[in-house]
């Protein structure tokens, strides 16, 4: 198996403050959402779209002082994918790949927000996305 990231980019980011009364000793707690999904393109079976996402989203359960969403998209060209295991290895790889993107990114913008830096966790890939990895059977034209 061979692959190789051609690009990334950021499909869509952005923050928007939430005005809520709390004690100021209240500690907020931050729970990130994240998603992934794959694609192909019909034309170039060679060509993977990995999409990277994050959210933190305020809740009447659990309100945050804002709201953030970040989807990165990573381009991939990769080869001599043999088989269904090849496959979900190379999904793992390529979130590996576009994951330190998708935190530098969140730190960046909160930090930009004059807000105190939202770093996410460094931890094994399979512990945001314990579940195997899906094929990427998703093509797009």
């Amino acid at each position: 198996m061979k692959y190789a990231l051609r690009g990334i980019t950021a499909e869509e980011i952005s923050y928007s403050m939430n005005r809520i009364k709390v004690d100021p000793n209240h500690r907020f707690e931050i729970k990130p959402q994240f998603t992934r999904g794959v694609k192909r393109v019909k034309e170039n079976d060679k060509l993977y779209f990995l999409t990277l996402e994050v959210k933190i989203e305020a809740t009447e359960q659990n309100p945050t002082p804002f709201n953030l969403k970040c989807r990165l998209v990573g381009a991939f060209e990769a080869e001599e994918i043999e088989n269904k295991e090849e496959e979900q290895l190379l999904v793992l790889s390529m979130t590996e790949i576009v994951y330190p993107y998708l935190r530098s990114t969140v730190a960046a913008l909160t930090a930009n927000a004059f807000i105190a830096p939202i770093t996410l966790p460094v931890v094994p890939i399979t512990a945001i996305f314990p579940e195997q990895p899906a094929p990427a059977e998703n093509t797009v034209s």
